[in-house]
């Protein structure tokens, strides 16, 4: 696709059905490849469709995209990847069988440029950040297995901690950031379309993205562990000069975890809203207050092995330091990362962000709109300069009155 000549091909429908044949109709996708444009005008329901599968079958890594308004484009959208509907006066048809329907043609940029560069965005997120934070998680119990003998002791509670992670703790900070992340304003994404290319290439998630965040997963997994061994050492004395048990521990390092997904989603959120702040910071202090009154009902049903956990652990001061430092020492080098990131290493999103934030002026959108206006103006004027008739071959005596009057003169005035 990069010898793309500046060429289109024009074609009507007798003539594609030869060019749809299975003997050339390769041939032919090879030709309409190397062309900047392809017209099929005049062509039936069946032959609209054909030619999307065409391109869809034998183009690779391709996204079809179709648009119709009629319930002649049905067959058309529904053969696309992307289908498109407008809800105009031929019907509802088309809007009803296509995966997006918009009013008219020209909402076609702001559906592509800006929502499908927020639903990319967002995805990406979504799902990197689920993997990264249920991997966080259980890798723990993996760390924990080494260090035990693999003698299938757990180290998280099960209905508290486990089963209720991607339930009630874990479970709405991924949901903000499918649904009020935005990577860049409307405004921007609509002033520089070449943010479109960020999807196409795939930046926000390829297999180098998604692997470094499962690598950051296991860090994070390996300091959380290992930083509470450190602390707890052969155990750390309560107040009533007992040790923490494998359950206080556990819920420690549990707590911890919550702590550090939090800090991560912190990381990596671009637009903040009051839903994000209640999904982040609120799924920790909801924990905080629910998990103590959990543990003293949760012992008399399904969850005795939570009896008398409250006394070591929320009053250990080193429950309440590491709770606090070790999230934030696990992602300092997410941190530093970044910025070293968005400093050295921008890409054009960073630079794009930079400008609306500190409200930057850009002035060469300014310069297109007006070669555009320029270009405009020129071209009208040249319509003016040539004039010119169009008579059909059955010419009545009104041709001739018509090339009487001479449309080159000025008009007298009075």
């Amino acid at each position: 696709m990069d010898a793309v000549e500046p060429l289109a091909l024009i074609i009507d429908g007798r003539t594609l059905d030869f060019a749809l044949e299975d003997d050339i109709k390769l041939t032919f996708l090879e030709l309409a490849t190397y062309c900047k444009a392809v017209i099929c005008c005049r062509v039936s329901p069946l032959q609209k469709a054909l030619v999307v599968k065409l391109v869809r079958r034998n183009v690779r890594e391709s996204v079809t995209l179709a648009i119709g308004d009629g319930a002649n484009d049905v067959g058309m959208i529904q053969a696309a990847h992307v289908g498109v509907g407008i809800s105009g006066q031929e019907g509802l048809q088309a809007a009803r069988s296509a995966d997006f329907a918009i009013a008219q043609f020209r909402f076609l940029r702001k559906l592509l440029l800006i929502h499908g560069g927020w639903a990319y965005a967002r995805m990406s997120k979504l799902i990197l950040y689920s993997f990264y934070k249920n991997i966080t998680l259980y890798l723990i119990q993996m760390w924990f297995a080494v260090n035990n003998g693999f003698s299938a002791q757990t180290l998280f509670e099960t209905w508290s901690s486990v089963s209720s992670y991607n339930v009630a703790w874990a479970v709405f900070q991924p949901i903000v950031l499918g649904i009020f992340d935005q990577y860049v304003s409307a405004r921007m994404l609509d002033r520089y379309p070449q943010l479109y290319h960020l999807g196409q290439k795939s930046q926000f998630y390829n297999h180098k993205v998604f692997f470094s965040w499962f690598l950051n997963s296991v860090y994070h997994s390996l300091f959380i562990f290992y930083a509470w061994m450190f602390v707890l050492g052969e155990g750390v004395l309560t107040g009533n000069g007992l040790l923490q048990d494998n359950w206080s521990w556990g819920e420690m390092v549990y707590t911890t975890v919550l702590c550090t997904i939090g800090w991560k989603a912190v990381l990596v959120v671009d637009t903040w809203v009051k839903f994000t702040w209640v999904a982040i910071f609120g799924s920790v202090a909801a924990f905080l207050v629910l998990f103590p009154l959990y543990s003293l009902v949760g012992p008399l049903f399904i969850s005795p092995e939570l009896l008398g956990i409250n006394q070591p652990m929320f009053q250990s001061p080193v429950f309440w330091f590491g709770i606090l430092l070790i999230p934030i020492a696990a992602n300092l080098r997410d941190l530093v990362w970044k910025y070293m990131k968005r400093t050295y290493f921008p890409h054009s999103y960073h630079i794009i962000q930079e400008v609306h934030k500190y409200n930057i002026p850009d002035y060469r959108p300014r310069m297109e709109w007006f070669r555009k206006a320029v270009h405009k103006v020129r071209m009208i004027q040249r319509l003016k300069r040539s004039r010119g008739f169009a008579f059909s071959q059955m010419e009545s005596g009104q041709a001739g009155l018509i090339r009487v009057y001479d449309t080159t003169r000025r008009k007298p005035r009075g």
